[in-house]
């Protein structure tokens, strides 16, 4: 589907909460075959502001927030642990769409950590054991090694989930939708948590 058949956000007919239309966006993704379409820009920075981003998935939403899994060990894991907020940014280019999110960071429970680990492909489990992720390797084969004795060691084995490994939920406090219209007139239809619920507002483009 073309960006130019979707019609202009609409304050008076949008849902009182962000999350209906973010599920119907991200659905449509999914139906359209596009690659990726849970694939999402994480920004995440220091207390002196440092920044730094990259890509991962989301992988579980609801009203709570948007959840995202790593190793505990990793750049974005150490930049969370100091400094709590984070930005996330879903973009479909052929829709000409893009959200993006806002807020507080807190961890997932074991449970849900738990359960998401177990639902992964056999590989994906043991990379989790193999990957020192964001550390220094001498070279490629350090990695590969160490993956060929996880394997062995779990040959066989339920492959457990590391304790330095799990999820994180984005507690959003601001959501935004941007659909692209003709002559750069965009629309921004944005979404901010107030003190009884969530308060909707138009911005320019």
């Amino acid at each position: 589907m073309p960006s130019d058949d979707f019609p202009p956000l609409d304050e008076a007919t949008a849902p009182s909460s962000p999350f209906p239309l973010f599920q119907e966006w991200v659905e449509l993704g999914v139906q359209s075959n596009l690659p990726e379409p849970y694939a999402m820009t994480l920004a995440t920075a220091l207390p002196d502001g440092s920044p730094s981003a990259r890509m991962v998935l989301l992988r579980g939403i609801d009203e709570r927030g948007f959840c995202f899994f790593t190793n505990y060990t990793s750049r974005k894991a150490g930049e969370l642990a100091v400094n709590p907020r984070a930005a996330l940014l879903l973009f479909w280019a052929p829709f000409n769409r893009q959200i993006r999110v806002e807020g507080q960071v807190e961890k997932t429970t074991h449970a849900e950590s738990d359960a998401y680990f177990h639902s992964r492909p056999l590989g994906h489990r043991l990379g989790a054991f193999a990957s020192p992720q964001s550390q220094i390797l001498a070279s490629r084969q350090v990695l590969e090694d160490r993956m060929a004795q996880i394997e062995k060691e779990y040959q066989g084995k339920d492959v457990p989930r590391p304790d330095y490994w799990g999820g994180y939920r984005v507690l959003p406090e601001s959501i935004e939708f941007w659909q692209g219209q003709p002559n750069r007139l965009h629309d921004r239809l944005r979404y901010r948590r107030g003190k009884d619920g969530w308060i909707l507002e138009r911005l320019a483009p």
